[in-house]
């Protein structure tokens, strides 16, 4: 953040050859000199490149309220508030304002009576685009005071007269005047209210209550709504809608590879000191692609949506798991496996809505069904030489039984693995590492892979799970 401008009188900013801009030109001009620059506009916003920005896009240099309209967990919030960027980084207003009074052109009755009475001497104070950005989330017990504002009874206590606009204590849409304002889940907002913004939409103004008062405001008003809500829980009144000039419809990753930037970006995990944190490919994937499972089953309400979040916690749950064994039996890795998946019920859990045809199966087991058809897709697509893994399926033929659990040490893993011809070299080579910790990953999905193609047999219990002959 640089430093705010030094000027601090009106006169100064006058003599400065400023020229006050409304909202919608001034985002116009910083965009349009972004993409003149080839500079990046929605940093952290992925897989919307070739959608969604270039509708954004258009309907800002067109001066246009946007409305997002998506399922949850589809960076909505995350894109309407970076749109902060694009305001210039310090404006002017006169010091003392609710309303971020302009110092040229004031709109309040205290901006245009602290000019009249000061002149140039005007004090100014520099605000930072961040301090330009308002959202409120709507629930049906938001009021009209909330968001256009209402009489303050403890000035007229103090003798000022109702019609006076000074007795006014300012919602949230004035105050941030000459800035962006997001309203989140906008069906959520009752139909007065909704009639309430009406005037702010179109007429560019406020009133308040059934007094003289109305406040030219400057401010791009922006909102997201779920489909679900849309039509369901809520409702967009058409006379609001039609003053959205932008509706623009968000949706989830289109491909896994942009699902996985996003896990990386924002998945949180606290390391451990001494303890390496290492994440196999296969084991990435199987995360994204139980998600994706869930966006495509008939079990999980597709109205609903499986949000992103669903993959952020997964992967987080999967390696704290991972960092738990690592510090029980003190290795230096942290490498999450198969195993380790079943600590994803607590994850998913409360996050899918189900269909109603799914009610007589269990959560649990509509979770597990999508855990191992996640499995088996990444291992069909990582080990397409079913060839190789004969000799792996011949010794569990013979009597061979791998018997494994969640907390099961990594040595144990590697103890007798030779003896299996070609298990080494396929978990090594899918590792990438020979280190016990990724070895015993590979193993684990190699013999779940085997299982879940028909290859061997599998057994579980409370106490962990069996690998033998088919």
């Amino acid at each position: 953040m640089s430093e705010a401008p030094s000027i601090r009188t009106l006169g100064q900013l006058k003599a400065s050859g400023y020229h006050p801009r409304s909202v919608r030109e001034e985002i116009r001009l910083n965009l349009l000199a972004k993409l003149r620059k080839g500079e990046p506009l929605f940093p952290g916003i992925h897989g919307y490149e070739d959608t969604v920005i270039p509708a954004v896009e258009n309907a800002l240099l067109a001066g246009q309220d946007v409305l997002l309209l998506g399922e949850r967990g589809q960076g909505k919030s995350r894109l309407i508030r970076s749109l902060v960027d694009l305001l210039d980084e310090w404006s002017p207003e006169i010091a003392g304002s609710e309303i971020h009074d302009d110092p040229v052109h004031p709109v309040s009755a205290y901006g245009r009576e602290t000019v009249k009475k000061h002149g140039d001497d005007t004090e100014l104070r520099w605000v930072h685009r961040t301090e330009r950005y308002g959202e409120k989330l709507a629930t049906p017990d938001v009021s009209t005071a909330d968001l256009v504002g209402d009489v303050d009874p403890m000035k007229v206590v103090a003798g000022r007269a109702l019609s006076d606009e000074l007795t006014m204590h300012f919602g949230l849409l004035p105050r941030t005047n000459r800035g962006i304002f997001c309203i989140n889940e906008l069906p959520d907002l009752t139909e007065k209210l909704q009639v309430a913004l009406f005037n702010v939409m179109e007429e560019r103004d406020v009133q308040i209550k059934g007094y003289n008062v109305r406040l030219p405001l400057d401010v791009l008003v922006v909102a997201s709504a779920n489909p679900e809500d849309y039509t369901s829980r809520g409702r967009i009144v058409t006379p609001l809608k039609d003053r959205y000039a932008a509706q623009i419809r968000t949706h989830y990753p289109n491909n896994r590879g942009v699902e996985l930037e996003i896990v990386a970006q924002e998945a949180h995990v606290a390391g451990i000191e001494g303890v390496e944190i290492y994440v196999p490919d296969f084991m990435s994937r199987i995360v994204v692609e139980t998600t994706f499972q869930a966006r495509a089953s008939p079990d999980v309400s597709q109205t609903s949506g499986v949000s992103v979040r669903v993959t952020i916690a997964n992967y987080e749950t999967l390696v704290a798991n991972a960092l738990r064994r690592a510090m029980r039996h003190g290795d230096g890795q942290a490498v999450p496996r198969v195993s380790d998946l079943a600590s994803l019920r607590s994850s998913i859990q409360g996050k899918l809505e189900l269909e109603y045809a799914a009610s007589n199966r269990g959560e649990d087991e509509i979770v597990d069904d999508l855990v191992r058809r996640a499995i088996k897709t990444v291992f069909d697509q990582t080990c397409e030489d079913a060839a190789a893994y004969g000799p792996i399926v011949e010794a569990f033929n013979q009597g061979w039984v791998v018997e494994t659990t969640d907390m099961t040490p990594a040595r144990e893993f590697v103890e007798g693995m030779d003896k299996i011809e070609g298990l080494r070299e396929a978990a090594v080579k899918l590792a990438g590492g020979d280190s016990p910790p990724k070895v015993a990953s590979a193993v684990e999905f190699i013999l779940e892979g085997l299982h879940l193609s028909n290859k061997i047999n599998k057994t579980t219990n409370e106490r962990g799970s069996s690998y033998g002959a088919s």
